[in-house]
């Protein structure tokens, strides 16, 4: 049977004892890493200055990162102590007071994103796409099926959920003329992010996945598929992907997924010995949810992707590139079989051809300026219960 908390939370609370996601709010102390649990947080430093002396001098920064570097061993310790503070009533005389209500409190980006890669891990999004660009052509290029195809991204735009979003300039091709000015197919891109804990100078292969992820985030890798359509032959995305990408406040560590694990898809060809993950499979069976101004538009499935989290770590790592504490990989659009499950405006509106009729049936291709889009996402917990992953959130502002 799950563990319960000492606290009054409902049954089914998303963010009870079993998710304890990781995050840093801003407060009156100023910012303090500490433990979401229910619609309350818990300040870690003082925590374990009372109860886990040796390691408050983890949470003396306004950040996670020391966390992150210190590895498995003290993450498990850590979240351990923390779960036995909040289901043994023993604890609860010195606990409670520390407690704080999540609306009074600001959350500030976690961790130092030390690099950014961006992954296009989904056949079904990687299908779709090249449906709309390429028709009549086989959808996927050559080498997909052979490697975990990425980018690397612009650590320094990554912000965390709730941050507005201002609408990118660039270059772009209207017919045969080539302009100047704000992005006029602005999308969204409802992603996985990975966020990296211990690092490493070698090659992770995919069995040492969970021994350097610390944990789970939303990602929304906004793109501007106009500046991005002129700019991307030969070299690939960049000014159209790298004005911002937006992360959950939140992260929810890896070992809180762990009845979330599922089987592979099947794979054909068999990939490289490298990427191998046959007995060691991390695919995931998270629902994402995509909401425009509140309303549901599709219901990514994450389990339906053809790469795993394993696999993309160890093609990043394979060619002696290092690890680093911070590091952050996304998954790329998360888009399942059917319509309802596209992960990106550009295949909602089969590339803008198929306006996506809204329940006051307004229509939208791209993102119009005041547009708010939130991403959410569950997965299987103990006992039958749903885990949830923090929410990430963005609303567009006009072009600057």
């Amino acid at each position: 049977m799950a563990e319960r908390s000492w606290l009054e939370l409902a049954a089914d609370d998303p963010f009870g004892v079993h998710t304890l996601p990781y995050g840093v709010v801003e407060t009156e102390a100023g910012r303090q890493p500490a433990v979401r649990i229910g619609e309350h947080v818990l300040p870690l430093r003082p925590a374990c200055q009372a109860l886990l002396a040796h390691r408050a001098g983890l949470f003396a920064a306004g950040s996670l990162d020391a966390l992150l570097a210190a590895g498995p061993d003290v993450w498990a310790e850590v979240r351990g102590a923390v779960t036995s503070w909040l289901t043994d009533p023993a604890h609860r005389t010195t606990i409670e007071p520390l407690l704080l209500p999540l609306a009074g409190c600001r959350p500030v980006l976690p961790f130092t994103v030390a690099d950014y890669v961006d992954f296009y891990a989904s056949e079904h999004h990687a299908g779709n796409v090249g449906q709309i660009f390429r028709p009549g052509q086989p959808p996927l290029t050559p080498n997909w099926k052979h490697l975990p195809i990425g980018y690397h991204g612009r650590a320094g735009t990554v912000v965390v959920s709730g941050t507005p979003v201002r609408r990118p300039n660039g270059q772009r091709k209207v017919g045969d003329a080539i302009g100047f000015g704000p992005s006029l197919r602005l999308d969204i891109e409802a992603e996985v992010g990975f966020v990296v804990g211990a690092g490493a100078d070698r090659p992770v292969p995919v069995a040492d996945f969970a021994q350097h992820v610390f944990g789970v985030v939303l990602v929304n890798d906004w793109s501007a598929r106009d500046i991005q359509a002129w700019e991307y032959v030969p070299l690939g995305p960049f000014l159209g992907k790298s004005f911002a990408t937006s992360v959950s406040a939140w992260i929810t560590p890896l070992v809180a997924l762990i009845d979330a694990r599922v089987p592979a898809v099947p794979r054909d060809p068999k990939p490289l010995p490298y990427l191998d993950d046959a007995g060691s499979e991390w695919n995931l069976d998270l629902a994402l949810e995509v909401r425009l101004n509140g309303e549901l538009i599709s219901r990514p499935p994450y389990s339906s992707m053809y790469w795993t989290p394993a696999q993309m770590l160890a093609h990043l790592t394979v060619n002696g590139a290092t690890l680093r504490t911070g590091d952050l990989y996304a998954s790329g659009t998360v888009s399942g079989p059917e319509p309802d499950q596209r992960g990106s405006l550009l295949e909602l509106s089969w590339g803008g051809a198929e306006p996506l009729t809204l329940a006051d049936d307004a229509t939208r291709t791209f993102l119009l300026d005041g547009d708010e889009v939130t991403i959410t996402a569950t997965a299987p917990g103990p006992d039958g219960s749903r885990i949830g992953i923090a929410e990430v959130t963005g609303r567009i502002l006009p072009a600057g």
